[in-house]
């Protein structure tokens, strides 16, 4: 099974499910414990349960919607796999103002069957809160989201390999961090920096630059193994903050692929994600840690 197979039963804005398989090749075995402060869609664990069935996860997202959605994915399989079906046939005839009905009454009792309907149909599966807390990103009218059968194969696939193998949180990351021990690989994938600022957010509350390398330093200090997605450019263009020198981490670029809106405006250029290492897993995969940057291709 390769990269793009894996099902995924959560659409979400800047998974790591195509990248997945690269990430990897810079992680030491995992022989205990993976562990995700910002779970997000969890394509990395997902990845990892593939392909070594003895680990068992740890999926924190301070975004309680998402973690009550993947308590319904992990236990209750069937029960989710059917209130989906029965939304995305309701919707059929009238999705536009179907959708806009099901976001009203999410945003009213947090449902995880609604809150995996909005995923699946709203632009670019993006989660957007209003200043209110209000889910309020619109409906993509050129889809109705997976169907149902698809999504049911989805579900029951991220059911059978995480249902006694994980932990389930919605704590702040650094509670987490401060649980986490140098038996166990933490892989964060922080709030893209720059949707953190905007009118419309992805989800409270927003990550401080300068504490979270703080809190990189404590991880450090106690000898944990992480890895980091925080920065990365397009062409000669960056986005997002560098991790600073003195964390002693090593860069690697995983190449994305080419970007599309570079593409509409005719550029041909090809977008980079930053991986940030730390010596205690450098040392465990028997990599030398260092500020210089390392490219790694997407298989």
């Amino acid at each position: 099974m390769n990269q793009y197979s894996v099902p995924q039963p959560i659409p979400y804005q800047g998974s790591k499910r195509q990248i997945a398989p690269a990430i990897l090749r810079h992680l030491p075995r995992i022989e205990s414990r993976l562990v995700e402060p910002f779970a997000g869609s969890a394509a990395l664990s997902i990845a990892v349960a593939v392909r070594a069935p003895w680990v068992r996860f740890w999926l924190n997202d301070a975004h309680r919607a998402l973690i009550n959605l993947w308590r319904e994915i992990i236990f209750k399989p069937d029960s989710l796999a059917a209130g989906y079906a029965q939304l995305w046939n309701n919707q059929l005839g009238r999705e536009r103002q179907y959708f806009d009905e099901i976001r009203d009454r999410f945003n009213l009792d947090g449902q995880p069957s609604d809150f995996l309907y909005l995923l699946a149909r709203c632009v670019k599966a993006a989660v957007r809160y209003n200043a209110r807390g209000e889910f309020n990103n619109t409906p993509d009218n050129r889809r109705r989201g997976a169907m149902p059968n698809e999504m049911r194969r989805r579900i029951f696939f991220a059911s059978a390999l995480l249902k006694d193998k994980a932990e389930l949180t919605s704590w702040d990351y650094k509670r987490v961090l401060a649980d986490c021990t140098d038996d166990d690989i933490v892989y964060m994938d922080p709030p893209y920096q720059g949707v953190c600022n905007g009118r419309d957010n992805r989800y409270l509350p927003k990550i401080d630059h300068h504490e979270f390398c703080n809190e990189l330093h404590e991880l450090n200090k106690r000898n944990v193994m992480f890895a980091v997605s925080y920065d990365g450019r397009t062409g000669s263009r960056s986005y997002g903050q560098l991790l600073p020198e003195s964390l002693c981490l090593k860069q690697v670029e995983i190449r994305v692929g080419r970007s599309a809106q570079s593409t509409l405006l005719g550029r041909s250029e090809v977008t980079f994600e930053s991986l940030y290492l730390s010596p205690a897993l450098c040392s465990k995969a028997d990599l030398s840690a260092s500020s210089d940057v390392m490219q790694a291709a997407l298989l």
